[in-house]
């Protein structure tokens, strides 16, 4: 019997051995630290050669760079969007070019060689670099106008970079250890780390805390490798230095009208039409219309003109506009380097030949495509203005369309931002409404501020008429009047008008042979209401469109607005 019992409790005794040791490994394999490593080309989403990962902001971004021979360059739209928006291409002539408050930087494409101030600069890299339909800019001539930083690492090839700077959360690796890809023993490795490295704290947990290395892996150590975290202020890159876009400022409220001006002998109305406009301190004749694509324009300047205006201690802004002769595109004329510059020279030699106190330009219609050289000529010529000291204005839709050819950048690089604060409801748009109602006028200005133009740097423009509106059926049509045309209709068809609260204008209406008539009248309430509103908001002052049409008696109004508003 006892021989029996000792075999039988061996092979209980082995049973559990067996059973002990399975569990034993069970428990060690759940333990245990995987040695599973992730694949980094998989991690930064590394799909061809010369792909370059960007960690921006301690976060992996879906934009790539591109390392070609052994220079980093970033594509041009990500250029714009991550670092510099101010880079511009002309794809016709084949330029990069940067402009700054005084300067035009030019960089042929292809080519390791750019133009500034008329001379010749050479750097050991390609600066700019097409590949298919993609052009790409070298990060390090990026740098040379950007403050930003970045560095790079291989294997894979990927960059760090930086466009902010603050607090940050640093903590030291106290031995050798991993950064997983999760938190957890089982994730898988994306990094060795040694003692004595330095992470950066992104998120802290229980166990585990996700850091950044300072080569841009991101993932998770456990806590109790590294040490206290601690608080640091990052030291921000200043390697560049910003011109100073200096500007011409009005020490006095600013009165300035257009006079529309379509031939030679127009000029001959100016004394009519300044007599009795009390503190107008600007007027802006429509002298200058481009004539072709090519950068060339028809003008009506006038040297005996600008004496006449300064006599009376009036600057004279001369308007540029693009829609006076037919056959025009913006796009045409603005997307060539060399047509910009003909322009310019054009205009500037006009200025100063006829001693010109201001640019006016009043560029309507430009359409999407056309905006971004439109805006590169306004930088452009914003250069040659502040050279020579002429003040340069541009005259912008009210932006409620959201059609503001960029007026964050023209509240840093122009003198002064004109809302042609009208049209709320035009003559072709369909619907019967008001010119330029308070609410619209409101609207406007608070648009503009909120794009960050100063309001020393806004001019609300007023209009001088008004639009009688017929309706008939479904047809609504309109015909625009001057202030003293509008009340002679008032009152030779007794139309009866009351005050809309809404508006802040004075509205009647009749129906006349199956046609009804609406008006929406400008007149000395509703233009001393909005005079009052941009009192509040403190812009730099008021326009006009157009002399001629304002009653004369509506100057006193003005003259309170100009004496009162500073």
């Amino acid at each position: 019997m006892k021989k029996k019992i000792i075999p039988a409790l061996i092979a209980i005794v082995l049973i559990i051995i067996v059973i002990a040791a399975a569990g034993g490994a069970t428990l060690i394999e759940h333990y245990s630290y995987s040695k599973e490593r992730r694949d980094l080309n998989e991690y930064y989403k590394l799909k061809e050669p010369g792909q370059v990962a960007i960690v921006l902001q301690n976060k992996v971004i879906d934009t790539k760079a591109r390392l070609i021979e052994g220079t980093y360059y970033l594509d041009f739209d990500s250029v714009a969007a991550i670092l510099n928006d101010r880079f511009y291409v002309d794809d016709h002539e084949g330029f990069l070019i940067y402009t700054t408050a005084n300067q035009i930087i030019q960089n042929p494409i292809g080519t390791g060689t750019y133009y500034i101030s008329g001379e010749d600069v050479t750097v050991d890299y390609p600066i700019t670099v097409m590949q298919g339909d993609t052009l790409y800019i070298a990060l390090d001539f990026v740098k040379k106008y950007t403050n930003f930083s970045y560095e790079a690492f291989t294997d894979p090839d990927r960059i760090v970079m930086r466009t902010e700077w603050g607090q940050k959360k640093t903590a030291t690796v106290k031995k050798n250890n991993w950064v997983r890809y999760q938190g957890g023993v089982k994730s898988d490795i994306l990094r060795d780390i040694k003692q004595g490295e330095e992470v950066t704290i992104m998120e802290e947990l229980e166990d585990w805390d996700k850091v950044i290395t300072d080569d841009g892996i991101i993932g998770y150590i456990e806590k109790k490798r590294i040490s206290t975290p601690t608080e640091v202020t990052e030291v921000p890159v200043t390697d560049y230095t910003e011109a100073e876009y200096t500007r011409i400022k009005k020490d006095y409220t600013i009165n300035m009208a257009w006079h529309s001006i379509y031939t030679e002998a127009g000029n001959d109305t100016f004394d009519e039409m300044v007599n009795g406009t009390g503190t107008m301190s600007i007027i802006s004749p429509t002298w200058i219309s481009l004539s072709d694509n090519d950068g060339n324009f028809r003008s009506f300047a006038n040297a005996a003109y600008v004496e006449k205006a300064h006599s009376r201690n009036m600057e004279v802004w001369m308007m540029v506009d693009n829609f006076n002769i037919e056959g025009i595109s913006t796009y045409e004329t603005m997307s060539y380097t060399s047509k910009r510059e003909r322009l310019i020279s054009g205009l500037i030699n006009e200025a100063t030949t006829y001693g010109i106190d201001g640019i006016n330009l009043d560029f309507e219609g430009v359409p999407a495509e056309a905006v971004p050289h439109y805006v590169e000529f306004i930088r452009e010529l914003s250069v040659a203005c502040r050279r020579l000291g002429i003040v340069l204005s541009v005259d912008n839709y009210p932006p409620q369309g959201g059609s503001n050819y960029n007026l964050a950048e023209q509240g840093v690089c122009v003198d002064y931002v004109i809302i042609m604060g009208y049209d709320e409801h035009w003559g072709n748009g369909g619907i019967a409404g008001s010119v330029a109602s308070i609410g619209f006028v409101q609207q406007g200005i608070q648009l503009v501020l909120n794009e960050g133009v100063p309001a020393d740097k806004i001019i609300n423009a007023v209009p001088f008429y008004t639009r009688v509106w017929k309706t008939n059926g479904s047809t609504v049509t309109s015909d625009a009047l001057g202030m003293d045309a509008a009340a002679n209709f008032i009152k030779e068809y007794n139309i009866e008008t009351t005050w809309d609260a809404d508006a802040c204008q004075n509205y009647g209406e009749k129906e006349m042979n199956g046609t009804l008539y609406q008006v929406w009248l400008e007149d000395a309430q509703s233009i001393e209401t909005k005079l009052n509103v941009m009192k509040t908001f403190g812009v730099a002052g008021v326009a006009e469109w157009q002399l001629g049409q304002e009653n004369k008696a509506i100057w006193d109004i003005f003259d309170v607005y100009v004496r009162s508003a500073k």
